[in-house]
């Protein structure tokens, strides 16, 4: 995969409640990916850029939400989020990417 495919798969950690006690219980990380994004292209970026072992991904197609707002409703964008199990003993530090 091209090098410049690899820093726009992944968008964002994504950071939630969820997604924090899922890293302390089960090695899994949550990230906001791009819309387009494929399991294997996912774990291919993340391992590059992390230098970890990822055991598995799983997806999901985050809905955007309906706001009300003065001049009527409106859409948020929908998202795809991926949770990313890695290997006993390796975490993944968002400050520090070298």
């Amino acid at each position: 995969m091209k090098q410049e495919r690899l820093y726009t798969v992944i968008r964002e950690p994504h950071v939630s409640e969820k997604s924090s006690m899922l890293g302390d219980k089960s090695n899994q990380y949550a990230f906001k990916v791009a819309v387009d994004a494929t399991k294997p292209e996912i774990k291919e970026a993340v391992e590059t850029i992390f230098k970890v072992t990822v055991l598995g991904v799983t997806t999901a197609n985050v809905k955007g939400k309906v706001k009300r707002t003065a001049r009527g409703p409106s859409r948020k964008k929908n998202w795809k989020k991926a949770y990313v199990r890695v290997a006993e003993g390796q975490d993944i530090d968002f400050l520090v990417t070298d």
